[in-house]
């Protein structure tokens, strides 16, 4: 059973942030401070295709005409299942055209030499509505 320090757990807090800003500034070779190379990013319930590795992991992201315009990371916590640790949070996205989405990440994370990253991160979609104009009565 692996046990988490509290260092730990800062850490794994600032990578659920720092994908946010790292996405947002649209700073795919940063990414590798977040992702394995062999990280799976699984956001098929969003409709995207799912990317193998790193290399399309940016390239997806990079590509992504309807990538949300802010990505702000909430309800951060982390579990251990055994041999597995589980950092989960929330996703509230700021969209194109007033449109407001809510997602969950289960990332499945591995610390590595360089410290800790996501080997495996599935996005679930929550939510999803568009912001109401005075004009929509």
């Amino acid at each position: 059973m692996i046990e988490l320090k509290v260092e730990d757990r800062l850490e794994l807090h600032e990578i659920a942030a720092r994908y946010g800003d790292l996405i947002d500034a649209r700073d795919w070779e940063g990414l590798g401070l977040v992702f394995t190379t062999d990280a799976v990013f699984d956001a098929t319930d969003l409709g995207m295709t799912l990317l193998n590795g790193l290399d399309a992991i940016r390239k997806g992201m990079d590509k992504s005409p309807n990538h949300p315009l802010g990505h702000h990371i909430t309800n951060i916590y982390v579990e251990t299942d055994g041999d597995e640790v589980i950092l989960r949070s929330r996703i509230i996205a700021a969209g194109h055209r007033g449109r407001v989405s809510s997602a969950s990440y289960r990332d499945q994370v591995v610390k590595t030499p360089q410290g800790w990253r996501i080997r495996h991160r599935v996005c679930t979609l929550r939510r999803t509505w568009r912001v109401s104009s005075k004009s929509d009565g």
